[in-house]
């Protein structure tokens, strides 16, 4: 009797303990992270010195769309991070570049700028910051009326674009100020900061993270998934002679951007995880009886990659330690949550190109276009042939903005004007195509290089023509490398679910970032963002 009531007890107990451990109905956190300029391979290049608790951890417990893409042009930060959290592209939610042109103004719009609000913390002149210029809603704002705004979502970043547009239009948002180094908010979010932003910027974190010296974490020599640390096609500090490690910090911080230095760093991502850890428990995200979310954006990445390209020794070294980043996040989640009951999902805003010279060295073709020589030639021959003016009003975003107004004085057909400059402009080396304004507005492109250019493209904010580079041909200088093609290299970017709802799993087949709201939204069973034209990712909804 004895016997059978000790088994009937452990029965009981492995049956209880299985559920405490099930997924909850839906999970106490979404946490959404965008890596700055990351790259699909680094995955894998990298992997043989990554921990089992951060990337692979992701990779072998979650599921990982390994052909993940852009699906439109330009690849740069701001539209990357609208069009993840909004579930469509540029040409709809209206955020096309990072800033671009506006006629109406005759001057620049800040993709996240807004001069109707001031700093709430930090300094004025990185205060006028707020997601009005996005003309839709994103996952984090469908998930806030789909419970009554008790949900409470949270944006952080180094760069303030990247906390504003993913915390949409109903959350918060909290960016890092590169003149005093506090972390800081605006008046569309808060009147003043929160008592737990005061008391992290209290403890002066970036002071202590600018007195460390970064070296790698291993002998410089095993570094074989780079080249070597001294070369001539990464950027160089001011300070220093040659782009090598070690950076010591405390000597480097005068000459390059004080507070500002830390970015340029892997403690810029430490310092972003140490603020969106602090966000958790001020906020006590995860804790109510609604789920929360957390959009954490690491921009060092962008900024390491820009100075010394993807083939460098800092390049690799960032990625390990962002790494061991992520392995501190999740098992920081596992404590707070428990397993399984959290979802995270990891991508980024774009990838990045080969420094051009090194491709040039390797017998790569590759280039670097002279924009203002092709500009000042394209304005000598409107001169000549359509009579003298500034026919020519900007060029930002590989696009050309003509002036039409001039054409009008002049009597010259804009249409026709468009047509003639695109067709000229293939004269010169590393230009590949150029589409007009007429073809992106009358004209529908089903896919290639036309269609990401068009599914980019905005009727009102848009150039009048569109440059298409040959690959690898960029407009930048020798050392470091950019990003904005419609080339895979700038498109083919991570696609990683884990934890809660999530199957473990993998699929080749080619999805779009513009399906990452859609499929938060199916997992969350909230309504989609509301110009959301992507989908669901199918091998993960269909496991609920």
């Amino acid at each position: 009797m004895r016997k059978s009531l000790a088994f009937l007890i452990l029965i009981l107990g492995i049956q209880f303990s299985g559920w405490a451990q099930s997924p909850t109905e839906k999970p106490k956190i979404v946490v959404g992270i965008i890596v700055d300029q990351m790259r699909q391979e680094y995955l894998y290049r990298f992997a043989d010195r990554y921990t089992e608790g951060g990337f692979k951890r992701m990779m072998n417990e979650g599921f990982m769309m390994t052909n993940g893409h852009y699906n439109y042009a330009p690849t740069v930060t701001g539209p990357g991070h609208a069009s993840v959290y909004t579930g469509t592209t540029p040409a709809t939610h209206g955020i096309i570049s990072n800033d671009w042109y506006s006629r109406k103004l005759n001057g620049f719009i800040y993709c996240a700028g807004d001069s109707t609000v001031t700093n709430v913390g930090g300094t004025p002149e990185n205060g006028n910051i707020s997601p009005r210029n996005l003309l839709t809603t994103t996952v984090t704002d469908e998930l806030r009326f789909a419970t009554g705004k008790r949900s409470k979502v949270v944006g952080v970043a180094i760069k303030d674009r990247g906390a504003a547009l993913p915390a949409g239009h109903t959350g918060d948002a909290y960016w890092y100020d590169d003149v005093n180094g506090d972390f800081m908010t605006s008046t569309y979010y808060h009147d003043s900061l929160p008592a737990w932003v005061t008391a992290f910027n209290a403890k002066k974190i970036p002071d202590s993270y600018l007195s460390k010296t970064w070296e790698t974490m291993y002998p410089l020599d095993t570094y074989v998934n780079s080249i070597a640390d001294n070369n001539d096609f990464e950027g160089i500090p001011a300070g220093k002679t040659t782009p090598t490690f070690p950076y010591h910090l405390d000597s480097l911080r005068a000459a390059n951007g004080g507070y500002g230095l830390i970015a340029s760093t892997p403690y810029g991502n430490s310092m972003t995880l140490d603020f969106a850890l602090a966000a958790i428990e001020g906020e006590k995200l995860g804790q109510g009886e609604v789920t929360d979310f957390l959009a954490v954006s690491f921009s060092s990445t962008d900024y390491v990659g820009h100075r010394y390209g993807p083939t460098s020794v800092e390049l690799e070294d960032i990625y390990l330690r962002l790494d061991r980043e992520f392995e501190r996040l999740f098992t920081y989640l596992d404590k707070a949550y428990g397993k399984g009951q959290y979802l995270v999902f990891l991508s980024a805003d774009h990838a990045v190109a080969d420094n051009a010279p090194y491709m040039i060295s390797q017998r790569v073709p590759a280039g670097n276009l002279n924009t203002n020589y092709i500009l000042g030639q394209i304005s000598g021959y409107c001169n000549a042939k359509y009579g003298q003016g500034e026919w020519i009003l900007k060029y930002t975003g590989d696009q050309v903005f003509l002036n039409r107004r001039l054409a009008d004085e002049k009597k010259v057909d804009f249409l026709a004007l468009q047509r003639d400059l695109a067709d000229w402009m293939l004269r010169f080396n590393g230009i590949k195509e150029v589409y007009t304004a007429e073809d992106m507005r009358t004209r529908q492109f089903p896919y290639g290089r036309a269609h990401l250019l068009q599914m980019g493209y905005n009727h009102v904010s848009s150039g009048d023509l569109l440059l298409v580079f040959e690959p690898a041909w960029m407009v930048s200088g020798t050392r470091g490398t950019t990003h904005g093609s419609p080339y895979n290299y700038d498109t083919n970017v991570p696609m990683l679910f884990f934890g809660w709802g999530v199957p473990q799993g993998s699929s080749a087949r080619k999805a779009s970032i513009t399906d990452i709201a859609p499929t938060v939204s199916a997992l969350l069973k909230i309504k989609y963002p509301n110009a959301a034209d992507g989908e669901p990712i199918v091998e993960i909804v269909d496991n609920k």
